[in-house]
């Protein structure tokens, strides 16, 4: 359990609450009743005359019952906490929530956008009009019209660049274009590298990189001098395309115009190589960054701790976090919370605790992100009640749990079996407005399916379906691994045949799950024809494939057969994991076959060892 120090010796948590109004009772030192309620700003407590007071917060000030409705309204607002040494302390809520963007964790859009990071501009009632007109209506015409009946002002230009902003918050590729291609072809404005920034960072989005390009062209042609921000979106267009050739001639460009890489333009390319699936290259532009003498950034370091959480190489990270420290680069709160996260994923909550701490003392205040990343330690861990006293602390704190924090929720309790708790949690999210995504629906799937409950399971897919969540190849691998683990068959294949015939295809996964089913259930033959198909359906066999493949024999010890596929497996260039060396160990029935699979995996293991870069 987290224990965090309070000199009032408060406890704030409760075993398995999830409710909006958390409120919790404790003594204080003098073993007085104390009951706290976060949601009103005040807490009621004994005197020592024993007539009961309110106190307020803000004030430290006792008083009386009388107290005015509308006085009691506006504490209700005022965000105002005690933190770990006892002291009330302020908060923003808007500082806390305002990182609900998904991946862009509230930091507006990263690259050119001329706004500081996280703080937005309000809307005025022209750029909310043509912000509502842009997100309903994609026909060209008809949006460039009303764009030519706007005066060819400051003011204007202002509003068009906020809306876009905003466009970009909400990931409206198709409308930041339209709208950067009238200020560059249709208007009288005279376009900047702003403009021009925007443009590129949306065709980039779309994977639309010789538009791109054109539009860096056009840049230059028009005598703006590009920014690193520029080269940073051209980098992250690149990777996200996969032409890592041209990613890496933008260096060149750079050179070019005077403009050594800095550390904007590395990060940009480690975090296009890592969304793009290639982590051992974006490892190796950190080190040539430091070789060519740009000192990397926290930006840098917390995406390399990411890389390796992601990883699961906690240790890695970690010795990512202390190289940080030594270099007197100050880790900021995304950089801890990446920590937690490795940690987290590893379900090593000890250790998550400890980096929680240590945020808190480097005098950063937990926001959501913090608290999920701890909630998910507990979570994976195996300790959901330890994750629901999180989820409480996070709300007597100030900090509103976030979609995120519902999933985790209902994922603890579904991996600890207690399909109610987690349905509960489900529902309670859905009560306060909060709308279930595919995950949510997907995690609530889990929990059902580790019972067997095939009624509710199939119940909460028709949900997803009328709440207009089309169904996914996760949420039918799902269903098939259900099925095949209660072996009905019958329903498995059909699912399969409801694949084959809508628009989501059947990935390695599928043929993973099937494999094993057959293989476990001792159906050789259709296995065999299964794994035969893949090359058909341009499927390449992972290490998961031929494991399940050679699970099969290993059950009916057939040692031979078993070797045969694992010489098969290293032929095809899938080394085996300590998975498969497990499984062909088992199929062993004579110390002699001990001794030649050990030999083997043990040479094995010295030739990847060589082969693998240090």
């Amino acid at each position: 359990m987290l224990i965090i120090d309070c000199t009032l010796k408060y406890i704030f948590v409760e075993s398995r609450s999830y409710r909006s109004g958390f409120r919790c009772e404790a003594r204080n030192l003098s073993g007085e009743a104390v009951e706290k309620n976060k949601p009103e700003g005040l807490y009621i407590e004994k005197n020592l005359s024993g007539q009961v007071v309110e106190k307020s917060k803000r004030e430290g000030l006792h008083i009386d019952k009388n107290l005015s409705s509308e006085a009691v309204e506006k504490r209700k607002h005022e965000g105002f906490y005690i933190d770990k040494d006892g002291k009330w302390r302020s908060f923003e809520p808007k500082k806390l929530s305002r990182k609900r963007c998904g991946s862009l964790r509230g930091r507006g859009w990263k690259y050119g956008s001329g706004f500081v990071d996280g703080i937005f501009p309000v809307l005025s009632p022209i750029a909310q009009q043509i912000l509502d007109f842009s997100l309903n209506d994609l026909d060209p015409n008809q949006l460039w019209r009303s764009l030519d009946t706007l005066p060819a002002t400051y003011t204007t230009w202002d509003d068009i660049i906020n809306v876009v902003v905003q466009l970009r918050l909400n990931k409206k590729w198709d409308s930041i274009v339209l709208i950067c291609e009238w200020i560059l072809h249709k208007s009288s404005f005279k376009p900047d590298v702003m403009c021009y920034n925007l443009l590129i960072d949306a065709y980039g989005q779309k994977s639309l990189c010789k538009d791109a390009e054109s539009a860096y062209l056009e840049l230059i042609e028009n005598r703006c001098i590009p920014t690193e921000d520029t080269y940073a979106l051209l980098l992250k267009g690149y990777c996200k395309s996969g032409l890592l050739g041209k990613a890496e001639a933008v260096f060149s460009e750079m050179r070019k115009y005077g403009l050594p890489p800095s550390a904007v333009v590395y990060n940009a390319f480690i975090d296009g190589l890592m969304k793009g699936g290639n982590p051992q290259k974006a490892e190796e532009i950190f080190q040539r960054m430091k070789k060519d003498c740009c000192e990397p950034s926290v930006d840098t370091y917390t995406l390399l701790i990411n890389l390796y959480g992601k990883g699961n190489k906690s240790y890695m990270a970690l010795k990512v976090f202390d190289e940080m420290r030594s270099q007197k680069c100050k880790p900021n709160i995304c950089t801890y919370t990446a920590l937690v996260n490795a940690f987290a994923r590893e379900g090593n909550c000890e250790k998550a605790e400890e980096i929680f701490e240590q945020l808190q003392e480097a005098g950063h205040e937990p926001d959501v992100y913090a608290y999920n990343a701890l909630m998910e330690a507990y979570s994976r861990a195996g300790f959901p009640y330890g994750a629901a006293e999180i989820f409480s602390l996070m709300q007597h704190m100030g900090c509103e749990p976030d979609r995120a924090s519902f999933n985790i929720m209902v994922d603890a309790y579904g991996r600890a079996g207690l399909h109610e708790d987690a349905q509960a949690v489900f529902e309670e999210m859905v009560r306060l407005g909060i709308s279930p995504t595919m995950k949510s629906h997907m995690l609530l799937l889990s929990a059902y399916s580790r019972t067997g409950n095939v009624a509710k399971c199939e119940d909460i897919v028709n949900q997803m379906q009328k709440s207009g969540l089309e169904p996914d190849t996760f949420v039918f691998n799902s269903m098939m691994n259900l099925y095949g683990r209660l072996g009905q068959f019958g329903k498995m294949e059909e699912v399969l045949a409801a694949m084959d015939k809508g628009p989501y295809v059947a990935d390695i996964s599928t043929y993973n799950i099937l494999i094993n089913v057959y293989g476990r259930a001792g159906f050789l033959d259709k296995m065999e024809v299964l794994f035969q198909s893949l090359p058909t359906k341009s499927l390449k066999p992972d290490v998961i494939t031929w494991t399940s493949r050679l699970g099969a024999y290993s059950r009916k010890k057939l040692y031979k057969r078993c070797f045969e596929i694992f010489e098969e497996m290293i032929d095809s260039g899938c080394y085996p994991d300590g998975g498969t060396a497990k499984v062909l160990l088992s199929a062993c029935s004579s110390q002699e076959q001990i001794e030649q699979a050990t030999t083997v995996i043990r040479t094995i293991h010295k030739n990847m060892k060589t082969a693998l870069p240090l």
